[in-house]
C-alpha cells in the first residue's frame, strides 16, 4: 500500500515528507495505523549525526495507533487492537526479559541497523531504495509495519495522541527517578533538564513522595511549567541550585540526581555529582554522542562520598507492565499527560516541531495525523 512518512536522507538535512510504499506484514509482525507521535530529541539526534544510524530512515520511535492488519504466527494481537508502542521491543524470553529487565531485551542491539528483527529485511520503500526505522518503528510516518515484540496492547478509551507518550519519554523519565534514581519519601531530588524526560522524573519523584524537587534549565518557560509537574524549587544551572540546595537540604544535598537535558556532555557530570550528596546517585538518562569517550568528574569525590553514577535506558522498566500501570494512574488523575503536550503538529509540520523544540518552546510536541 502507498501512505507518507518523513524520511531523513542525509545528515543535518530536513525531514522529507514524501509517499513511501508499504509491504503487508510478515511472520510475527503487524501493521499500524498511526494517530500520533510523540517528537522526541532522539530523533534530532539522527539529523545531527549523533546516532550514526544507517540513513535513509523514517524518523519516530514514540507512537500509538490500531493494528489493521495482522502477520502470520501472531496469536495476541487483531484488527482493531489499540497499541502503544515500545521504542525497545521485549521479545519475553532472552536473559534480560526473563530476569525482570526487557528494557534491555536482545533485540533492542538490532535498532541501529533499522530493518526487521525477524529476517533483517524491510517493509518501507522509497525511490527505489529500502527505508530503515528509527528504533525499528518509523512512527513518523501515518501507517507502518512493526514486529509483535514492539506492541504493548492498551485499553480503547485511552486517548492515543496522550498513549503515544508512553512509548518513551514518559516511562523513561519516570523511571529515572523511580526505578533507577530508587527515589523514596522524603528525599532531595535535582532533575536537570526539564523537556519531555525530565517533565516525567518530576512527576516519577513527586510520586514517590520526594520532599524537594529541584528543576534546573535554563529556559524559564520550563522551570515555570515543571512547578506545575511537582517541582518544588528551581535554578537555571546546576551552578546556580548549588548554596539554594544547601540551605534548604541543611547541607545534604540530592539524594538523587537525574540528567535529562537534550544533548548530554561529559564536562557537565562534575557538576551532576556536586549536587549529589553522600551515596547520593547520578542517573544519567540523556544521550550523549556515539564517539564522546571522556567524562569530567571528581574520582575522589566518587570514592570518598560513596557516591554513584548509572546509566538507565527506557527508565530501567518494564514496558509491558509499566505502560499500562502509567496509563491507570493518568485515569486516577495521579500523572498529567495532557499537561505534557505543548503544542501539536501534522505530518507535514514535522520540522517546524523540531525547529520549536530546539527554539526550547515545547516540553513535548506531537504529531496527530487524521
Amino acid at each position: 500500500m502507498q501512505t507518507k512518512a518523513a524520511i531523513l536522507w542525509e545528515v543535518n538535512a530536513p525531514w522529507s515528507v514524501e509517499d513511501i510504499e508499504l509491504d503487508d506484514p510478515k511472520q510475527g509482525e503487524v501493521m499500524v495505523k498511526l494517530a500520533a507521535s510523540g517528537m522526541c530529541h532522539s530523533d534530532e539526534h539522527l539529523v545531527t549525526g549523533d546516532l550514526p544510524f544507517e540513513l535513509p530512515i523514517i524518523g519516530g520511535h514514540e507512537g500509538a495507533g490500531v493494528v489493521t492488519k495482522v502477520g502470520p504466527g501472531v496469536s495476541w494481537l487483531e484488527v482493531g487492537d489499540h497499541v502503544v508502542f515500545g521504542f525497545i521491543p521485549s521479545c519475553g524470553r532472552c536473559p534480560s526479559c526473563s530476569t525482570g529487565h526487557q528494557n534491555l531485551c536482545d533485540l533492542g542491539a538490532l535498532m541501529g541497523a533499522g530493518m526487521q528483527p525477524t529476517d533483517m529485511t524491510s517493509r518501507h520503500h522509497a525511490k527505489g531504495e529500502d527505508l530503515r526505522l528509527m528504533c525499528m518503528l518509523g512512527t513518523f510516518a501515518h501507517d507502518t509495519v512493526v514486529n509483535e515484540a514492539s506492541c504493548i496492547k492498551i485499553e480503547k478509551d485511552v486517548p492515543l495522541d496522550r498513549a503515544c507518550l508512553l512509548g518513551c519519554g514518559v516511562v523513561t523519565g519516570w523511571g529515572s527517578a523511580v526505578y533507577a534514581g530508587q527515589v523514596s519519601a522524603g528525599d532531595v531530588v535535582a532533575v536537570v533538564g526539564v523537556g519531555g524526560i525530565g517533565a516525567n522524573a518530576i512527576q516519577g519523584a513527586k510520586l514517590a513522595g520526594a520532599k524537594q524537587i529541584w528543576a534546573i534549565d535554563p529556559v524559564e518557560s520550563k522551570r515555570e511549567k515543571a512547578m506545575e509537574f511537582g517541582a518544588t524549587h528551581t535554578a537555571a544551572s546546576m551552578e546556580e541550585a548549588m548554596e539554594p540546595m544547601a540551605a534548604a537540604s541543611w547541607g545534604t544535598m540530592a539524594n538523587a540526581v537525574i540528567m535529562t537535558m537534550g544533548v548530554g556532555s561529559g564536562e557537565l557530570l562534575a557538576g551532576g555529582l556536586a549536587l549529589a550528596a553522600k551515596r547520593g546517585r547520578v542517573v544519567v538518562t540523556n544521550i550523549h554522542p556515539a564517539m564522546e569517550m571522556t567524562a569530567n568528574i571528581s574520582l575522589l569525590d566518587l570514592t570518598l562520598m560513596e557516591k554513584q553514577v548509572v546509566g538507565s535506558l527506557f527508565g530501567s522498566g518494564n514496558p509491558r507492565a509499566d505502560i499500562p500501570k502509567l496509563l491507570g494512574l493518568y485515569r486516577e488523575g495521579q500523572l498529567d499527560l495532557d499537561g505534557l503536550v505543548t503544542k501539536t503538529y501534522d505530518l507535514e509540520g514535522v520540522n517546524d516541531g523540531y525547529d520549536d523544540m530546539r527554539a526550547g518552546k515545547n516540553i513535548r510536541g506531537v504529531m496527530v495525523y487524521s
